[in-house]
């Protein structure tokens, strides 16, 4: 039988690792070829470790074992024009263009009155202009193409409610969700559906480092990834202390296939109930 989403180009940013790995698996899985970009480098604000090229080998080498062609490229979306000659390069090798997952993020800590301009500006450039530029570097493709189209932007959790320590996140999350909404009306005559998911903690490097474990249990002096999977649990509703990439990845490929065709301008949480506890 074909995949749900056979003979489809789809573009990943962050995809190196992580989510945007998974979610270049799940779409190769069921017939998707792929366009892969990420940075593979450190940004200086966050906390974490950032992919890194031979993260990216990885992405490729398994995309390739399920029998896919993928294009990867070192892209920065912070800077447009990177991501501009990434599409070109993958549609001229791909031939197409059908489904954009606009996946790159950063996470840090900070008060709302304590964050300086710096880890703000990077938050915002990151994970909502980010955002902005991939879509600005993929849609003039999908419409001359004239075939319709799915783009499927990454927020969270934290872009259906508030919470402490975050605002510069939770701020570009919920300016995801805004973007998503008017991208929903620009592009509906297209026939280019444009939504959102809304992850809770994630099972990958983001959520998984000693800064995350230190924010979660303060109250312990060297807090482990056990001592958060209790402290995460709390946040979410179901009994779980996290969600895995892979509950992300099938919710993009939902929306990304036909069984998703009159689907457009919603916020599909994948957060076990995080959003009302």
């Amino acid at each position: 039988m074909p995949g749900r989403v056979e003979g489809k180009v789809a573009f990943i940013t962050g995809a190196a690792r992580g989510q945007g790995r998974s979610h270049a698996f799940r779409l190769a899985e069921e017939g998707a070829d792929i366009i892969a970009v990420d940075v593979m480098d450190d940004v200086d604000t966050v906390s974490y470790p950032m992919a890194t090229a031979a993260d990216m080998a990885e992405t490729v080498r398994g995309v390739e074992a399920r029998g896919r062609k993928i294009v990867s490229t070192r892209a920065d979306v912070r800077d447009y024009h990177s991501l501009e000659q990434a599409v070109a390069a993958g549609v001229a090798e791909l031939g197409r263009l059908d489904i954009v997952s606009a996946n790159a993020g950063i996470f840090s800590f900070g008060s709302a009155t304590e964050l300086d301009e710096a880890t703000w500006h990077q938050m915002i450039d990151i994970n909502l202009s980010g955002v902005w530029r991939t879509v600005k570097a993929a849609i003039p493709t999908m419409v001359a193409q004239g075939t319709g189209g799915s783009i499927v932007l990454t927020s969270s959790v934290a872009g259906l409610r508030g919470f402490g320590r975050t605002g510069h996140y939770v701020a570009a999350k919920h300016g995801v969700v805004g973007l998503m909404k008017t991208l929903a009306h620009e592009l509906a005559e297209h026939a280019i559906r444009v939504n959102t998911v809304h992850p809770t903690q994630v099972d990958t490097p983001m959520a998984q480092n000693q800064k995350m474990y230190d924010a979660f249990s303060p109250h312990l002096a060297h807090p482990t990834r056990d001592d958060f999977a209790t402290a995460s649990s709390a946040t979410i509703l179901l009994p779980i202390p996290w969600v895995e990439d892979l509950d992300i990845s099938n919710a993009v490929l939902f929306l990304a296939s036909d069984e998703a065709r009159y689907i457009t301008g919603t916020s599909l949480p994948i957060d076990g109930g995080a959003a009302i506890k």
